[in-house]
């Protein structure tokens, strides 16, 4: 066999080998799949890990329900065991980083299992389809490292923004910066005490981006908003920042992104944003201390 058939043979091999990846294929179980881009001896995702992936889902009749490239935040989830045969988590162990595919999953199935009612989009009997592109695939472990560095990084940088909003609207001054880098800068003095973790307070507020655009505000919807002080029901920012306050008091606190939302979108609010918030505290009676526990990712109300 001669070099020019010899490189013929080769190209033959590889012409099969792509379409092969490239074509539907079922599971035991009944899932059907597409891989695009695959590495057979890359680590591939285990029970437990942290996986994010870019995520197109579309519908029987093709229209998107949702684009996360669109969204420009990737999901992130535990992947934990595939709920029923065919699911979509069964698809998800399949894959490793950098890998792309599309499942096909029974809609009839999907929502019977979910006990929820199928949506008027959706149709009896179609298919949806999971278009996946996987950024990464960690440990909880490696999660947890990465999170803490990215989490350093990004304080750093917003306490960068918050001297640099500072300096340009003369509050330096008047400014106090407690250790977990949030930023109070009183406009108004109050009275008397300051609440505490347990305390049942009432406030006004308006939230703003730093360069003035306004997201929400209690004073929109036509009353305060009352809230449990240090019971994770409003971002830390606004646990920390309303026991530096007296009744009557206004303020504006000045929230790193670490405090606030976080590297997620959250509505309107981009991923690390740093936030103004205009505060009014109207009153506050003496409560319970809540329990212990982690402080929950949920905010007064955005819109």
């Amino acid at each position: 066999m001669n070099l020019k058939t010899i490189g013929y043979a080769m190209g033959i091999t590889i012409l099969a080998a792509a379409c092969n990846q490239h074509r539907q294929q079922v599971t035991e179980s009944g899932l059907k799949y597409t891989l695009f881009d695959h590495e057979d001896d890359a680590r591939k995702a285990k029970l437990g890990d942290i996986m994010t992936f870019h995520l197109v889902l579309k519908n029987g009749t093709d229209s998107t329900l949702r684009d996360t490239y669109k969204e420009k935040n990737p999901v992130k989830m535990v992947l934990q065991a595939p709920p029923y045969k065919g699911s979509f988590e069964e698809g998800l162990t399949m894959l490793a980083t950098g890998d792309s595919a599309k499942f096909l999953v029974n809609a009839d199935t999907l929502f019977a299992k979910i006990g929820q009612p199928m949506p008027p989009m959706i149709k009896k009997g179609s298919e949806l389809s999971f278009t996946v592109k996987v950024v990464s695939v960690l440990t909880s472990e490696e999660f947890q490292k990465q999170q803490a560095e990215a989490g350093k990084k990004q304080k750093d940088i917003d306490a960068k923004i918050i001297d640099e909003y500072l300096v340009k609207n003369n509050l330096k001054a008047k400014a106090r910066k407690t250790a977990s880098g949030l930023v109070y800068v009183v406009q108004t003095e109050g009275t008397g005490a300051s609440p505490a973790a347990g305390d049942n307070v009432k406030v006004h507020y308006t939230g703003k981006f730093l360069d003035g655009k306004e997201f929400d505000s209690s004073k929109n919807q036509g009353k305060p908003l009352d809230l449990q002080v240090g019971a994770g029901m409003v971002i830390q920012g606004w646990d920390e920042g309303l026991t530096l306050m007296k009744k009557g008091e206004k303020g504006l606190l000045l929230i790193p992104s670490g405090l606030a939302y976080g590297p997620e979108t959250y509505g309107p609010i981009p991923g690390n944003s740093v936030l103004q918030f205009e505060m009014e505290l109207i009153d506050f009676t003496k409560g319970a201390k809540p329990a212990a526990g982690p402080a929950l990712p949920t905010p007064a109300p955005a819109k």
